[in-house]
C-alpha cells in the first residue's frame, strides 16, 4: 500500500449498503466488505449473522486523504445510518448490524469523536447518538459474493435497500426534499417544468449544449455532483451529452414510454429530478450517451470547486 493511502473502517448495518455511498468517490482506492470487532478468527457470513461471534458487518476503505480526507468519509458514513439505533439498523436486528467507527490512529479517533459530538449538538435526532467509536480490530474480508453486491446483483440490492427501510430513512432524515412551493421560488419556470414535470428544453437553445469550460455539473436542486466536463462531448443532438456520470449511485434509470417512444429516463435519487435520457450510441467503451437537459444542471468551474465545496473533484483537472 502506498504511504500516502490510509485505511478507514465503518460498521453501518448491512455491509451491502455501505459500499455504494463511498464507491466512485474521488480518492477512494478500494472498498472491502467484511467482519470486525469479534472474538473468533475468520468467521463466515452465517456465523456472523447468528450474532454469536461478536463481529460487526463492516467495510474497510483504502483512501487517499489528500483527495478525500477522513472528515469527508465521516460525513458520508453518518448520512447512511440511523445513529440512534443500538440494536441494529432498521429492519436488520442483532449485534452484527450495530453501527461503529473503528479508528486506526489517534487522529482518526479525535476526528470521529468530534464528528459524533457535532451531530449530537445539531439536534437533528431527538434520541441520543449511540454509534460506538472503537479501536480497530482484526478485519476479515467477507466471501466474494458479498463484495460490491450492489453491482453484482443490482435488482435484488435495490429491492433490499428500499424494503429494509434504509432508503426511506435516508430520504426523510438526511436528504429532505424541498416542497413544490419552495422549488417554484428558487427555480425558473423552465427549470421547474424540466425537473418536476419531465419537460424537455429546446435543442441548441439551452445553456450548456455547446459549453466547453472545464468544471463539473451539479443537480440544480440538491447540488449533488452529477457530471464532469472531462466526460462531455458534442453528440450533435443539441443537448449536453456525457459518456458517464461522476457517481452512478446518484442516478436512477427508469423505462419511459411517454410520447410513444421507448427510452431510459435518468433521474436523481436525492432530489428526484428528471435529468434526461441515456442512450446506447455513445463513443465510450460501454456506449452510454447521457443526454441531459441544461435546465436540470448548474455548472461549477474548476476554479470555484474549492470555494463551493466540491474540492474533492479538483484532481480531475490537475495539469489542465
Amino acid at each position: 500500500m502506498s504511504q500516502s493511502f490510509e485505511v478507514a473502517t465503518f460498521a453501518g448495518g448491512c455491509f451491502w449498503c455501505m459500499v455504494s455511498p463511498f464507491d466512485e468517490q474521488p480518492g477512494i482506492v478500494k472498498i472491502v466488505s467484511g467482519y470486525t470487532g469479534g472474538h473468533t478468527v475468520a468467521p463466515t457470513y452465517e456465523e456472523v449473522c447468528s450474532n454469536t461471534t461478536g463481529h460487526y458487518e463492516a467495510v474497510q476503505i483504502t483512501f487517499d486523504p489528500a483527495i478525500f480526507p477522513y472528515e469527508k468519509l465521516l460525513q458520508v458514513f453518518w448520512q447512511q445510518i440511523d445513529p440512534t439505533d443500538a440494536g441494529g439498523q432498521l429492519s436488520d436486528r442483532g449485534s452484527s448490524y450495530r453501527t461503529a467507527i473503528f479508528y486506526h490512529n489517534e487522529e482518526q479517533q479525535k476526528l470521529a469523536e468530534a464528528s459524533k459530538a457535532e451531530l449530537a449538538a445539531s439536534e437533528r435526532f431527538e434520541k441520543p447518538i449511540v454509534t460506538e467509536i472503537l479501536p480497530a480490530a482484526p478485519f476479515y474480508p467477507a466471501e466474494e459474493k458479498h463484495q460490491h453486491y450492489y453491482k453484482k446483483i443490482p435488482f435484488h440490492y435495490n429491492h433490499y435497500f428500499e424494503a429494509s427501510g434504509r432508503a426511506k430513512f435516508i430520504r426523510e432524515n438526511w436528504k429532505k426534499r424541498k416542497t413544490d412551493e419552495e422549488l417554484r421560488q428558487v427555480l425558473t419556470p423552465l427549470q421547474y417544468e424540466v425537473t418536476r414535470n419531465n419537460a424537455t428544453e429546446p435543442p441548441f437553445k439551452n445553456e450548456y449544449w455547446n459549453h466547453t469550460e472545464e468544471g463539473i455539473y451539479v443537480d440544480i436542486i440538491s447540488g449533488e455532483p452529477l457530471f464532469s466536463s472531462t466526460d462531455k462531448y458534442d453528440a450533435g443532438c443539441g443537448w449536453p451529452s456525457f459518456t458517464k456520470p461522476l457517481r452512478r449511485i446518484e442516478l436512477e434509470e427508469k423505462f419511459d414510454t411517454s410520447h410513444g417512444l421507448r427510452r431510459i429516463e435518468v433521474r436523481t435519487k436525492t432530489s428526484d429530478s428528471h435529468l434526461g435520457h441515456v442512450f446506447d450510441d455513445g463513443p465510450g467503451p460501454d456506449r452510454a450517451r447521457y443526454c441531459i437537459n441544461s435546465a436540470a444542471l448548474r455548472f461549477v468551474s474548476k476554479e470555484k470547486l474549492e470555494e463551493e465545496g466540491y474540492g474533492v473533484f479538483r484532481k480531475l483537472f490537475e495539469g489542465k
